[in-house]
């Protein structure tokens, strides 16, 4: 167990290894550091991720106390207020009924009809890119993109944009393990500023709606489904935080990988038709969100250990994807996988609901560094980011 320590950099530089020791060992294991039970193996993490057993809350069971845990502390409250009372922290039925209303923002008709402005968006920051003879290939083109593309589906003003990565950032920075005083303080108030940004924006949009999902959310609750604004704001920053966090980190970690494995990235230039299956596998390959927690709601059992009510299960997203019984060579990088069950957008009720549009960014970036900067190489060695749950770089300085 000594291997796996999320806070250690030689760890988080590369942490397959110790996945690698951790599913040798067994199927479940108590991690002391953060009182989980950590899952390592693909059909378990599979399985759980369908269990009803397990849920993201017990508060629609139970109070703190009856669960055997501490209640967060009162400064935290926006925090918990806006997180709470989005869908991915929620169980049925308030999961199903918000859910439904959401996907009808991402029917596959609905996401296929933004590729044409997805592919123009990308098309242009890339040329940018191209023309400054190179940049910061986070910054530049795999930030903007995603932010831009929610943005416009949510009914954001292009000049109101600016702040909603750096929200973003710091409310995630609460989704890792154990996060320190500063980060809680930093993740409550970028959580205050956005929720009064967005219930201005929604008063806003009940005097004059528009085409954009906000005024959908609007119209679905006075036609009956009952959607609290509190709701519509924590749905808001869920879409905005899930719609691009994952498709940010999946863009650099991916083209980091491409760089470090030249044999593969030359033949993606020269096959561009290798693009859908080489999204997936370096998605599989480097997963941008490497863990994901859920909390023991009845007692269950994991290979004869059972896991007791009021325990946190934490599975290994980015080992399940590298598990030789699931793919063949996991530590090797190969565009052509044909068999690739990653869960790197999950699976079960919590599947990501995005998961199409995600894929048409990171397909519609890729597509067009292929064709615009041929000759797109690394230009200095990239920082990783200090964190472990969500995965990524500060930045990935290019040449072209």
């Amino acid at each position: 167990m000594a291997a796996f320590d999320p806070w250690d950099p030689e760890f988080l530089a590369d942490p397959y290894p110790a996945y690698a020791e951790l599913r040798a060992k067994g199927r479940v294991h108590h991690f002391e550091a953060t009182n989980q039970w950590l899952v390592p193996r693909h059909a378990d993490v599979s399985a759980l991720l369908r269990e009803r057993r397990l849920g993201r809350t017990y508060l629609h069971r139970f109070t703190h106390e009856d669960f055997g845990r501490t209640a967060p502390p009162a400064a935290h409250e926006p925090f918990h207020d806006l997180n709470d009372h989005g869908m991915l922290d929620l169980e049925p039925p308030d999961h199903t009924r918000i859910r439904r209303l959401v996907s009808k923002a991402f029917t596959p008709r609905t996401v296929e009809q933004l590729k044409p402005y997805v592919t123009k968006l990308a098309g242009e920051l890339v040329d940018r890119l191209v023309e400054a003879g190179g940049g910061d290939l986070l910054g530049d083109v795999a930030e903007p993109l995603p932010v831009a593309v929610i943005a416009e589906m949510l009914g954001i003003p292009e000049g109101d944009r600016a702040p909603l990565r750096p929200w973003s950032a710091d409310i995630c920075g609460m989704y890792e393990l154990n996060p320190s005083e500063d980060t809680a303080r930093k993740a409550v108030q970028a959580s205050v500023e956005f929720s009064e940004y967005l219930r201005e924006l929604i008063a806003e949009r009940r005097k004059e709606p528009g085409e954009d999902l906000i005024s959908g959310l609007i119209a679905a609750h006075d036609e009956g489904d009952r959607l609290t604004e509190q709701e519509m704001i924590s749905t808001a920053v869920l879409l905005l935080n899930a719609g691009h966090e994952a498709t940010v980190n999946a863009t650099v970690n991916g083209w980091y990988a491409l760089f470090r494995n030249p044999e593969q990235l030359a033949a993606l230039r020269a096959d561009h038709s290798l693009v859908p299956s080489a999204v997936e596998e370096l998605m599989r390959y480097d997963t941008p969100l490497q863990l994901f927690e859920r909390w023991v709601l009845d007692d269950i059992e994991i290979d004869g250990t059972t896991i007791p009510q009021g325990a946190e299960i934490a599975m290994l997203f980015g080992s399940a994807n590298h598990d030789p019984d699931v793919f063949s060579e996991p530590e090797k990088l190969d565009l052509t996988r044909k068999e690739n069950p990653h869960i790197s957008f999950s699976a079960g009720i919590h599947y990501c609901i995005g998961a199409p549009l995600a894929r048409i960014e990171l397909a519609a970036s890729m597509t067009a560094l292929l064709e615009k900067a041929p000759a797109l190489s690394l230009a200095q060695e990239p920082a990783r980011k200090p964190n472990f749950v969500i995965r990524g770089l500060e930045g990935l300085s290019v040449a072209v």
